[in-house]
């Protein structure tokens, strides 16, 4: 009969392997942003209930953005266009789950812009409704903070009902620090009030204390369906906007080609400026695209007094674009209509 040997496992080998683990799966607060994928639209966009089978393609397109951990860190300082940010950057002090709500609020925003825009434009009937104000941040001092969260609705103060947002600042204004007040509210779709009192401002406007813009809702007659699940942020509103018109007023717009483009919708046309450019660049490169919008706004004064290295969109995406060596043409848009007049030509 053998006596079995017993091995003692050397304390160094633990102790590496212990910090194999925390580096694989302990979060860092940090986020690493690189570059997402370019998509076609038609997978998540219907108009009129019918397939679009015209030549070429519309892509939007997306940044990857992952909280970090010590493997991913290191890969992003090998890698380019692939930058680390804050977590205070990345979500503004938001929870995870705040800043989640934030991103579907600002994908369904840009639907609902790109809705207006591509239907106004293609000539088509449409009713833009006022339906209240999201939450998107609430102030330490608010009576209201653990009430209201961000992405909430405000439908009225006191059971009063608004037609803007301008008109219910009007009204908590005129109040006095210190007076009760009612807010109706929407979360999660459940119509809820709760009361509090009206604060002093930073502004030294008398308020509730809550940043706020406007939630509308676009009706037409003709059916426009998203599902875009899992995706968030507003800078696929041009592109969205691009391809409602082309399907209902120009189905032959593309004219065969792969165009991808990324900026902001607002309700008067304008393009509006996005984050990760660059990474957007890259990622429209991989993936074929010949041509390329983004959004040519101006760099203000104030802009650059905060960053005297600010750059515009399109000069920062014509640097990405020089990098890789890409054939694809980056096309400065400062408006829908452009976008439309370029593709025309």
């Amino acid at each position: 009969m053998k006596k079995l040997r017993q091995y003692k496992v050397p304390i160094v080998l633990v102790t590496i392997f212990v910090l194999i683990l925390a580096a694989i799966f302990v979060r860092l607060p940090y986020y690493v942003e690189m570059p997402g994928t370019s998509e076609d639209i038609r997978q998540v966009l219907r108009v009129n209930k019918q397939e679009d089978k015209a030549s070429g393609e519309y892509q939007f397109v997306t940044v990857g953005v992952a909280q970090a951990n010590l493997p991913l860190l290191i890969y992003a300082w090998l890698t380019p266009f692939t930058d680390i940010y804050s977590a205070q950057e990345v979500t503004g002090g938001a929870s995870n789950i705040e800043y989640q709500r934030i991103n579907r609020f600002y994908m369904e925003n840009s639907q609902n812009m790109a809705k207006y825009q591509g239907l106004k434009t293609a000539g088509k009937a449409i009713e833009l409704k006022y339906l209240g104000v999201y939450v998107l941040n609430v102030a330490k001092n608010s009576t209201f903070k653990g009430i209201l969260n961000i992405a909430d609705t405000v439908t009225g103060v006191n059971d009063q009902k608004f037609e803007s947002s301008a008109d219910l600042i009007k009204t908590v204004g005129a109040m006095k620090v210190g007076d009760k007040v009612k807010v109706n509210y929407q979360e999660d779709g459940q119509e809820k009030s709760a009361e509090g009192k009206i604060i002093k401002l930073e502004n030294a406007k008398n308020g509730i204390g809550i940043t706020l813009t406007d939630r509308t809702e676009v009706t037409s007659q003709i059916p426009i369906e998203f599902s875009t699940e899992g995706i968030g942020g507003p800078s696929a509103g041009l592109m969205f906007s691009l391809d409602i018109y082309t399907q209902l007023a120009e189905p032959e717009l593309r004219k065969g080609r792969v165009i991808a483009g990324t900026g902001t919708i607002d309700r008067d046309g304008n393009v509006g400026d996005i984050g990760g450019i660059d990474k957007k660049v890259v990622a429209a490169d991989k993936a074929g695209a010949e041509i390329f919008f983004a959004p040519n706004n101006p760099v203000t004064d104030e802009m650059k007094k905060a960053n005297p290295k600010a750059k515009s969109n399109y000069d920062t995406a014509v640097e990405a674009a020089k990098k890789i060596k890409t054939k694809m043409k980056i096309v400065p848009v400062k408006t829908l209509q452009e976008a439309i007049d370029y593709l025309k030509k």
